[in-house]
């Protein structure tokens, strides 16, 4: 307990009721006096309240506190026997300041008993008393009053916000124009509860009430709630800053009065605001991807939960291209993308049409003979004429959708599809300005689905084609035989140039090839037909690998294929010889018959299509048994991979190789792209043997023509043969 006693400091400031604006100014005096009439404690706020300092008030006599009274014992000695009659006691007593001035005042008294202090007396018991200006306490009750009845009986929303704009106390009637009730406002943020569509500058204006103490009048704001999520409501907002202790400002109250009625034209305008907002949004979000299925479930999950509780998005399935809308035929469509917000058994009956077929007559056909959305109330002739399984009618019917909303998806001309977008019976139905905002949003859709849909088609030309020019049965061999997988590229990277083949030449010796033209799409392919027809005419008559590569490369200039990769391997079975030239393409990889893994081919020439740099050779033995890798960059170079660690997750894999070529190529594939591959990807795994014997033939002794040339020499794969000498 503070106290000041003479020769002390005299403590600080009055105390103050906590917490609040209304408390905050009410002086509190604290003061001890003992049973025998004597000021023990002169505490906090007691010199403001008496105006005796506390060396003067010790002296003296606490009957020098009060006024004399005209007979009996004075207010000192009451207040004395009746805290230690009652233990507790409050009420109002006259009392008297320094000055002479009388004036009401507050006590609340009690008995303590301990150290009385100055005689260090054990056991003594003092009463202390607790007193403030009885003008002040009325002036507290009264307002304290007042502002019950304000929050009670007030028909203006009332509200008191912390210092981060989080719910303290608001009234009935606020929590009635949000539609929720005030205990779930107590602690969230109004951002929560008053949605606006100003881009935050009714968050800018409570802030700066907030922070810089500037009150705003009537400034009008267009919101809604997530008690009412349909509802556009106009409000006029007067904020004022709640001042605190020691000058800070905790918080915000506010006024709000609900004049949306007056203010209709702000409502429309907040409205139309929404509107464009959702159609801000499509446009971004809607047509990244050139993917029909992906672009289908952008529109569905861009529309709710705002606009609607559920959508579908359905592609026509015409019997050809050019087939037109016929009202007096049955409709069969295909659902690509549904999704809903609401509880079961909504999610089920979306989840249980995959294909769906529109008798005539049906709202289907109404939309789609006038070209414009169409708003239809759930009822069981809509569900009859529009669904017409019984059990899907029942579903529809108890899946709480109250409305729907089709619009046609319309591009250039031909109809793609359509969309429903469906709104529960306990929100507003679907307005004017809702179809006109529908039909936005089927257009830009529609629009997407067409580039995807050409695209698909262009995706798959271009895959047709090349799988046409790819070998499909590359020429056998008794002494090689070859596993080839191609994989096409996703859906996001187009078809490319990707290209192999496996040509047995005529003195028995077998040629492997794998290339890749810079590109993507039909023209990629076609280039990649054309260099992959010019090599395997070529290979017939080039006896050496070099001089192959370079007409290739005179062909790719003519041709215009301004850059393409090509690995060009001949192997002779009669003497296990290897040639290897090569033109900008990752190298070949070997397995040897102990598991050891190496690379082929240290000389890396100049891309196809670049001309004025010759080609050169290495020659290699492969030992009876080994496994030849050849494949693209689709393989090993990926996105945030570095493609050195593509080849190493390639030769590890290599390693395991020794069971049957097919089996090992599809797990080589499955290993190093686990999702499937990005880009073209081809894989070639050849096993080499030897012809019985070790006489060479005629085609391996060096000729003219076919001789080593200056870039031939032996690699590490294997020995030096006579011929290298």
């Amino acid at each position: 307990m503070p106290s000041d006693q003479p020769g002390g400091e005299r403590a600080p400031g009055p105390i103050r009721s906590e917490p609040g604006s209304l408390l905050e100014h009410v002086p509190v005096a604290v003061l001890g006096l003992d049973a025998h009439g004597g000021v023990r404690y002169w505490g906090p706020g007691a010199q403001d309240l008496f105006g005796y300092a506390a060396a003067t008030a010790l002296s003296r006599p606490a009957a020098a506190l009060f006024p004399e009274p005209p007979e009996g014992p004075g207010p000192a000695e009451r207040l004395v026997e009746r805290a230690l009659a009652l233990g507790y006691w409050r009420g109002r007593l006259p009392v008297r300041h320094r000055d002479g001035s009388v004036f009401d005042c507050g006590f609340r008294v009690f008995p303590v008993t301990g150290d009385t202090g100055d005689t260090g007396d054990t056991g003594g018991t003092v009463v202390m008393a607790l007193a403030s200006r009885g003008d002040e306490l009325d002036r507290v009750k009264t307002n304290l009053a007042f502002l019950d009845a304000l929050f009670e009986t007030c028909p203006i929303g009332l509200v008191m916000l912390d210092e981060d704009l989080r719910y303290v106390h608001l009234n009935q009637a606020l929590a009635d124009m949000d539609g929720i009730p005030v205990s779930d406002h107590l602690g969230r943020d109004t951002a929560d509860i008053m949605i606006t569509a100003d881009g935050g500058e009714f968050r800018r204006m409570l802030r700066a009430v907030a922070d810089e103490g500037r009150p705003l009048v009537g400034v009008l704001v267009g919101m809604r709630t997530p008690g009412r999520p349909d509802v556009d409501q106009v409000r006029s907002v007067s904020l004022f800053p709640l001042s605190g202790a020691a000058g800070s400002r905790p918080g915000v109250g506010g006024l709000l009065v609900d004049v949306t009625d007056r203010e209709r034209a702000l409502l429309e305008a907040t409205a139309a605001r929404r509107r464009l907002a959702l159609l801000d949004r499509a446009g971004a979000r809607i047509g990244t991807t050139l993917d029909v299925d992906t672009t289908a479930r952008e529109l569905v999950d861009v529309v709710m939960p705002e606009f609607c509780d559920g959508s579908v998005v359905e592609m026509v399935e015409w019997m050809y291209p050019s087939e037109a809308f016929d009202p007096d035929l049955p409709l069969i469509t295909r659902r690509i993308a549904s999704g809903t917000v609401l509880p079961p058994p909504a999610p089920e009956l979306l989840a249980a049409l995959d294909r769906v077929t529109y008798p005539p007559g049906s709202s289907i056909h109404r939309m789609l003979s006038t070209g414009r959305p169409l708003c239809v109330r759930v009822d069981e002739e809509f569900a009859a004429r529009t669904v017409g399984n019984r059990d899907l009618v029942r579903q529809l019917l108890d899946s709480g959708v109250g409305y729907v909303l089709i619009a046609p998806l319309i591009a250039r001309g031909h109809v793609q599809g359509i969309t429903v977008f469906g709104r529960s019976a306990a929100r507003p139905a679907f307005t004017e300005e809702d179809l006109g905002l529908a039909g936005e949003l089927a257009s830009r859709a529609a629009l997407c689905l067409d580039n995807a849909r050409l695209y698909s088609r262009v995706q798959d030309i271009s895959l047709t084609l090349q799988r046409a020019l790819l070998p499909t049965a590359p020429d056998a061999t008794e002494h090689v035989s070859v596993a080839h997988r191609y994989l096409p590229g996703s859906r996001a990277t187009e078809v490319g140039g990707d290209w192999y083949d496996v040509i047995a030449l005529s003195d028995g010796r077998v040629a492997l090839v794998v290339g890749d033209v810079m590109g993507h799409g039909v023209p990629a392919a076609a280039s990649m037909g054309r260099l992959r027809t010019t090599a395997r005419a070529l290979a017939r008559h080039s006896p050496d690998p070099e001089g192959l590569l370079a007409e290739l490369d005179t062909s790719a200039r003519d041709a215009g294929i301004e850059l393409a990769t090509c690995l060009y391997v001949v192997y002779d079975p009669a003497t296990g010889h290897a040639r290897i030239a090569n033109a900008g393409h990752p190298p070949p990889l070997v397995r040897h018959p102990d598991g050891t893994v190496e690379t082929l081919g240290d000389v890396l020439g100049v891309p196809l299509g670049v001309g004025g740099v010759p080609f050169r050779s290495v020659r290699t033995e492969l030992p009876d048994g080994a496994v030849l890798a050849l494949y693209t960059d689709g393989l090993v170079e990926a996105r945030g991979q570095d493609i050195d660690a593509g080849l190493d997750a390639l030769r590890a894999e290599l390693a395991r190789a020794g069971g049957p070529l097919e089996q090992e190529a599809d797990r080589i594939l499955t290993a190093l792209l686990p999702d499937g591959a990005t880009d073209d990807t081809v894989l070639v795994l050849a096993r080499v043997g030897r012809t019985p014997g070790d006489d060479r033939t005629p085609g391996d002794r060096p000729t003219a023509g076919v001789g080593r040339t200056p870039g031939d020499r032996p690699t590490a794969a294997g020995r030096r043969t006579p011929d290298d000498d």
